[in-house]
């Protein structure tokens, strides 16, 4: 076997990622786990102290956790997967990854390096800073008037429909607009590593932003 896809979930340190949001690929050069948003971890063979299975949950539970050395990663990587971990193991070992001479003759690659040292998220911290930011900005629209007035119901006004807006629009840009997408991702991090997590997040906050507006435009029917 010269090379393993599977789609599964992953759990990288606290961040989980259900299945089939995770990836899992190996091959005899490196050993890489695709979690979108809360991580794109990439391992070279000298990396890896032991590959075994995992068992918290029959079939929900399962998969195999990845012992490594590699400092800017959290210690605790875990790829869950519905079919038998032992087998999966198996087939790893059958890439020539764990082989004890390609480990002692692997030479370290700047570019998967690089890659380590910016850690497993992929987007910029800068980026991911500005959204908190607008986001709890445009929550604290609809919340602070909502507390001050004593209003009953929930507060959801335009600036929740903003908060949404804009990360239904972020996530587009990044799928859609190259030059926003190297504005916002990692030096060397590609759509791979965050298309998932984008087409989620469109998807959800499409369906709540349609809610949302349905349901203020009947209830301005009712009360006319």
């Amino acid at each position: 076997m010269n090379e393993l896809q599977i789609t599964g979930g992953a759990r990288i340190g606290r961040a989980n990622a259900s299945i089939p949001f995770a990836s899992l690929k190996v091959n005899k050069e490196q050993l890489e786990i695709n979690a979108s948003i809360i991580g794109n971890l990439v391992f070279q063979p000298s990396d890896i102290v032991s590959i075994e299975p995992y068992h918290f949950l029959p079939l929900i539970g399962q998969g195999v956790k990845i012992n490594h050395t590699v400092e800017s990663y959290d210690k605790k990587i875990i790829f869950w997967t519905f079919k038998d971990p032992e087998m999966i193991v198996q087939q790893i070992q059958a890439t020539g990854f764990l082989d004890y001479e390609n480990i002692a003759h692997s030479k370290p690659k700047p570019s998967i390096i690089k890659k380590q040292a910016q850690g497993g998220f992929p987007l910029k911290k800068g980026f991911i800073i500005l959204a908190v930011l607008v986001w709890n900005g445009l929550f604290l629209f609809d919340l602070i008037p909502y507390l001050q007035n004593n209003a009953q119901g929930l507060p959801i006004g335009n600036g929740i429909l903003s908060a949404l807006g804009f990360i239904f629009i972020s996530s587009l840009l990044i799928l859609a607009f190259p030059p926003f997408r190297r504005l916002v991702l990692k030096e060397g991090r590609t759509l791979d590593d965050i298309n998932k997590f984008a087409i989620f997040a469109m998807l959800i906050c499409g369906i709540l932003i349609f809610g949302l507006i349905t349901n203020n435009a009947l209830q301005q029917v009712i009360v006319q």
